[in-house]
Order: structure tokens, then C-alpha cells, then sequence
């Protein structure tokens, strides 16, 4: 991992991303804290800085891809290839396919230049002449035909057949294109939730407007912007001080079902980073909202929001969800449980989610959900709601959990349609559910829930 170091001497920044797609695709480390820290760590312009996350995220989220057009070009397979060797041509084929400011001649003579400062001079040929070819001949690429759908929607789209097989399995080959095309979509801009407890979404929108932030309103959910066009959050005047939380839309709809009032203690058992929690105590402001998560790093971070949200009414603990606390039986007016889940719904923000999740852990996670909800749905008074959420779009760990509910706890769904957007509305909405695709609203892949206590149980 980059450690948190600022060097004064000018930074190379196709080294800096060589370094980054080794740990990240080698090593495991998650794309978005290698980026943050090499953010904090190197003094760039802001040139660079978009350079730079352009291209490791872009590099990552098409990864399958670039092997694919490798494995065309090259003698020796991308799997067999010396781990610094196969990066530094990942970088290099995603300059040459999709970053057309950047000229073909130049990323062949980096990528040498990069091959030589790591001590590798013997393979200088071989990059040279791979990459040279690939740039000559990269409008004849031959890709999987559509006939052939998973690996067609395999390589076209860099998600890993096994997920491919499972959308085509769950939704059909034509939604399953549509959904894989949605989390490569350009950027619309970052969703945030404004707190209009204190704030107005026109004194957000104004605050953010005067730092020369691009805003736009939201799609879907109560009181969302679409922002863009800025290089840091700290360096936003209406984020240190507490004006709006990032948050998807499709998160906050979670909150928006809930029908959280203003005196409610409100109970979020999967809490961090807190997006849920400091949306409900911005609605129970009266009350309060106990927050908890699973470790000390987890917690902290929903700490550091608190401290710059200013909410008095969260309370903070460490705790496993599966563990039950009886001093909050039947306390809750609302329990949120927002579960751990295998997060195929948020891969159009989370590059590298696909290639660090696997099959097997749909399973387990599944099981891990009706876990935490037996014990969870205890700490629900009578009348009052429980909301299951999670950021993924397989039946098991959504739809088939929330027939287990229905069958195995004592709680009723809740029809939700009255607090949807106009837009979500005619589908199971009454049922008490909702799966939203990527496709349908430009949001996160998400599924959530309501369910009601029933009365003497």
C-alpha cells in the first residue's frame, strides 16, 4: 500500500498508476483506497490527478477486456506474463482504445520507458512490439460474436462470466446488456443527500454554485443533488461544514420508506460509513438514531461524519449485528438493515467489486443476512418497521431472503408505493419490495424493504 507521504519532486504519473494496478489487481488491495492514498501522497496538478484516477479506474473496470485484445496480440498469454510486465501493457492498451488525447505513439514509448526503469530491459521488445501492433490493428479487433452471450457480455462489457451467466440467468440475455452497459456509462455526477433539517437544498445548491461546482437535481429521492466538476470534497465549503452527505439515490430511498417521524429512535445495525444514519437523524431529529457497526475502523468512520454532520442525537457502538443486545429489545421504532451483500449493484461506482467477489460468497452471505435479521428483528416495538436493504440484484440475497422473512420472523410487508418517486411506482411497490436496476434510473443496483411488527408477538 502507498503510504501517506507528500514528495516535493515532480511524480511520473503512468509510474504512479503502475504501482496502483499491482496492488490493486495483484496484490487485492481495493482500487479506491490505493487512489485516495496515492492522492494524498503525490503533489499533482489537477491535470494529473484526473489523469491519473482516468486511468487506473478506467484500466480496472475494462480489465477483461484488455486482456482479451492482449491475448490476441501477444505469443505469451496475459496469464502467464510477469505481473509488472501485464500491467504496464493493461495501461497501456486502455491509453491506446479509449483515451484519444492521449497520441499511440506516446503510450507505446511510456510503457517502454516504464518496462526499462523497472530493471527489465530484455522485455523492451517484446511491450514495444505488442502495443505497436495492437495500435496498428486496434480497428480489426475481433470481439465474441452476440450469439455467443457470455462471452460476449464477458468481454464487451469486463465482467467476469460468472456474473454475466447470473444476470443473463436472473433477467434475460437484452436486460442483462443493459444493466452491464449501465456501469460503464460517463459519470453523471456524484449524488448527495441534503440536510434540510438545517439547511436548504437551494442554500446547498448556492454554496456549492459559488466554489464553481456543477449542480443538478436529483432523479429519484427527496432532497438529492448530482454534483460535479470539483477536485476534493474537503476543499467544499458546504461539505466541511456539514450541508450534505454523499450518498446514492437509490440508498436514500432505503430512508425514505422507512416513514422515519420526528420523535422516532431509529436503530442502523450495519451502519458505516453512516450514509442511512445521518439521513434518519436528520429526519428524527427529536429522537435519536443508535448507530453501530462491526469493528473500531468501521465505527470511526461514521464518528468522523457525525463530528462534521454536528448530529447530537447519533449514538455510536461497536457490534456484531449477529449478537443480540437485549437492553434493545423491542426499543426501535425503526431498525435499518442495510446487510452485507456481495455488491454486484454498485460496479458502476466500485471498479474492482466483480473481480473480488465470487460466487460462493452469494451464498454465504445470503445466510449471513437471515442471520442478522433473526436476531435484529427483536429490536422492533409492535407497529413498528423494519427496513432490509442491500447494494445487489441476486434473488438469494434479496427477493428469497424477504420470503424467508415473511415465513420465518414475525413481521408483515408493508406496502411502500405511497413513498416512492412517481417514476418506481407500478412495480412491487405494494408488495413491500422494490429491486432497482442500474439501468432504470442511472442509480446503484439496489434492493430494499418494509416490514411491519405485528401486534402481540
Amino acid at each position: 500500500m502507498v503510504q501517506k507521504k507528500t514528495e516535493a519532486v515532480p511524480v511520473n504519473v503512468r509510474r504512479v498508476a503502475l504501482e496502483l494496478l499491482i496492488e490493486i489487481m495483484e496484490e487485492n488491495v481495493f482500487c479506491d483506497r490505493a487512489l485516495h492514498h496515492a492522492l494524498d501522497r503525490y503533489q499533482m496538478e489537477k491535470r494529473d490527478r484526473s489523469f491519473l484516477t482516468r486511468l487506473v479506474e478506467g484500466t480496472v473496470e475494462r480489465c477483461i477486456e484488455m486482456d482479451y485484445i492482449l491475448n490476441q496480440f501477444s505469443k505469451v498469454q496475459v496469464a502467464k506474463m510477469k505481473p509488472v510486465i501485464r500491467n504496464i501493457l493493461r495501461i497501456s492498451v486502455y491509453q491506446i482504445i479509449y483515451m484519444d488525447q492521449v497520441p499511440d505513439s506516446a503510450a507505446c514509448n511510456e510503457a517502454v520507458k516504464l518496462t526499462a526503469k523497472r530493471k527489465m530491459q530484455n522485455l523492451k521488445g517484446f511491450v514495444n512490439g505488442v502495443l505497436r501492433n495492437i495500435a496498428r490493428e486496434k480497428e480489426k479487433i475481433v470481439y465474441p460474436p452476440a450469439e455467443d452471450t457470455i462471452s460476449y457480455l464477458s468481454v464487451r462489457y469486463s465482467l467476469p462470466e460468472w456474473i454475466a451467466k447470473a444476470f443473463v440467468k436472473e433477467y434475460g440475455k437484452e436486460r442483462a446488456e443493459k444493466i452491464a452497459a449501465s456501469f460503464l456509462k460517463e459519470d453523471g455526477g456524484i449524488s448527495i443527500h441534503c440536510m434540510t433539517g438545517h439547511f436548504s437544498i437551494e442554500q446547498v445548491k448556492e454554496t456549492l454554485e459559488q466554489e464553481g461546482v456543477v449542480v443538478k437535481e436529483g432523479k429519484l429521492a427527496k432532497d438529492a443533488l448530482l454534483i460535479s466538476h470539483f477536485s476534493s470534497f474537503m476543499e467544499l465549503t458546504a461539505f466541511r461544514k456539514g450541508m450534505f452527505q454523499v450518498q446514492d439515490e437509490s440508498s436514500m430511498l432505503a430512508g425514505q420508506i422507512a416513514g422515519i417521524k420526528t420523535d422516532d429512535i431509529v436503530i442502523d445495525v450495519c451502519a458505516s460509513p453512516g450514509g442511512k444514519t445521518f439521513y434518519a437523524a436528520d429526519l428524527c431529529r427529536g429522537g435519536k438514531v443508535l448507530s453501530c457497526d462491526l469493528s473500531e475502523e468501521k465505527t470511526e468512520r461514521i464518528w468522523e461524519n457525525r463530528k462534521r454532520l454536528g448530529f447530537e442525537n447519533v449514538e455510536i457502538y461497536i457490534n456484531d449485528a449477529t449478537v443480540l443486545l437485549e437492553e434493545w429489545i423491542g426499543k426501535a421504532d425503526v431498525v435499518i438493515a442495510d446487510l452485507p451483500c456481495s455488491g454486484l449493484g454498485v460496479i458502476g461506482k466500485k471498479c474492482d467489486i466483480k473481480y473480488k467477489t465470487t460466487k460462493e460468497d452469494i451464498l454465504s452471505l445470503a445466510k449471513l443476512q437471515r442471520q442478522i435479521l433473526s436476531v435484529v428483528s427483536d429490536y422492533v416495538k409492535t407497529g413498528g418497521r423494519l427496513i432490509f436493504s442491500t447494494c445487489t440484484m441476486t434473488k438469494s440475497e434479496n427477493q428469497e431472503n424477504a420470503e424467508w422473512m415473511e415465513k420465518n420472523l414475525s413481521l408483515r410487508p408493508v406496502s411502500i408505493e405511497e413513498r416512492l418517486p412517481e417514476k418506481l411506482q407500478g412495480l412491487t411497490g405494494k408488495k413491500g419490495y422494490l429491486q432497482i436496476l442500474p439501468d432504470m434510473a442511472d442509480t446503484d443496483g439496489f434492493f430494499f424493504s418494509c416490514w411491519e411488527k405485528q401486534e402481540g408477538v
